[in-house]
């Protein structure tokens, strides 16, 4: 029997950051077919006080990596984040995408009780169980950025569905 704080969490964050991918790969291919500067859609944004997709990603490939960790007792990783192009991006993707895999269910047998603490010792302090976090924080937040990414290459007419937001399951 599996978790079922790792069946909530390592699965999905898989299935939609590999979408995720995917859905780069498109708006790559449509940039190098149309003739277009691909920094055009790395530094779309829907409305001006939001983030680019770049930044869109990166905050995905963040909160899917931090998800995983603490509920599985880990520390979460430190990544730089560079100057964005399709590449980097996906390879970000690759790179969250191998550190999720490498939990196993059994380190999240206990992770629906454990005490997450965010932006520990500053002002903006948060203590959550594990359950609270998962289901109030950390999945909204992941599938925020996931979506806005999507949102925005297909605002900038990348051709993509909703079968292309769900990817594989």
């Amino acid at each position: 029997m599996t978790s079922p704080m790792y069946d909530a969490s390592v699965p999905v964050i898989k299935q939609m950051l590999s979408a995720l991918s995917d859905v780069l790969k498109k708006a790559e291919a449509h940039a190098t077919e149309k003739n277009i500067d691909p920094s055009a859609y790395l530094g779309a944004r829907l409305f001006p006080d939001m983030f680019p997709l770049s930044r869109q990603v990166q905050i995905a490939a963040d909160f899917a990596k931090g998800i995983a960790s603490r509920l599985a007792g880990a520390d979460v990783p430190s990544w730089p984040d560079g100057e964005p192009s399709f590449a980097e991006l996906q390879a970000l993707i690759a790179k969250t995408l191998a550190h999720v895999g490498s939990f196993k269910p059994e380190q999240f047998e206990q992770s629906a009780s454990l005490e997450i603490v965010l932006r520990p010792g500053t002002p903006k302090e948060k203590k959550l169980s594990g359950s609270a976090y998962l289901l109030h924080y950390g999945l909204p937040q992941f599938f925020f950025h996931v979506t806005t990414s999507y949102a925005i290459l297909r605002h900038n007419g990348i051709e993509v569905g909703k079968r292309d937001y769900m990817g594989a399951y």
